[in-house]
């Protein structure tokens, strides 16, 4: 989607994706019509989009100013259930509320991405059963100072399983059925690609990702709520 720049061009939005990881998060945003600009701590080789290795919390106002809108994914470990289980949440930081803040402090839209137990404002979630051609069970939560209608949420199928001890162990085909794509996983990386829409990331990366599908769904939405937005403020 294009806006008018001020000597009468047109250019498309420019979306910041903080905590960008190898970029399930930005691929969904670029299909949904934005220009993408990746941030991570790490090196992420396999990112698809513009990339910028920096600390998201030291960027400087006047870059975050260079950017329409704003998606950030801070590291989710701390609010796992696996850290949870473990007792070591407070091993790894917790980065949404200083995120949250510096994302207010910039007047753009933004949306803030995390697992179920972070904790988020008034978050919608999503789940792969609610896009068609997903195959993953995965929920996601996502708060955003934008409004973002969810689509309903399905029934969760049975998952394809390398457990013998499951009652449909060898009656589920990981190519065909519903996925579960955590840890060790239960299914083979082919089949973890096509399951999420995702056909360029490792092992490592996929068990971090979301599909890119999640934030196509609220791109579009994000784009619709910036043309409203830029619309209102040219008819001022």
């Amino acid at each position: 989607m294009k806006k008018k720049q001020t000597d009468g061009r047109l250019r498309q939005y420019r979306l910041l994706d903080l905590f960008c990881c190898a970029g399930g998060a930005g691929t969904g945003f670029y299909e949904a019509g934005f220009e993408v600009v990746g941030v991570d701590i790490d090196p992420q080789p396999n990112y698809p989009f513009p990339f910028i290795q920096a600390d998201a919390l030291t960027l400087e106002a006047d870059f975050l100013a260079t950017f329409d809108a704003i998606h950030a994914s801070p590291p989710c470990q701390s609010y796992s259930d696996l850290a949870k289980r473990n007792g070591n949440a407070d091993a790894w930081p917790r980065l949404i509320d200083p995120i949250r803040d510096m994302l207010n402090a910039t007047g753009l839209p933004w949306v803030i991405e995390n697992v179920e137990g972070a904790p988020l404002r008034n978050p919608v979630v999503l789940c792969g059963t609610m896009f068609p051609g997903l195959r993953v069970l995965r929920h996601r939560l996502f708060e955003a100072n934008f409004p973002i209608i969810t689509p309903p949420h399905g029934k969760h199928p049975k998952v394809h399983t390398f457990d013998k001890r499951k009652s449909h162990y060898g009656k589920t085909n990981d190519m065909v059925d519903f996925v579960q794509v955590t840890g060790g996983g239960n299914c083979s990386i082919a089949a973890a690609r096509d399951a999420m829409g995702i056909n360029w990331m490792n092992k490592g990366e996929l068990n971090e990702a979301i599909p890119p599908a999640y934030t196509r769904f609220i791109g579009a939405q994000l784009m619709e709520y910036l043309l409203k937005t830029e619309t209102v403020r040219l008819r001022a």
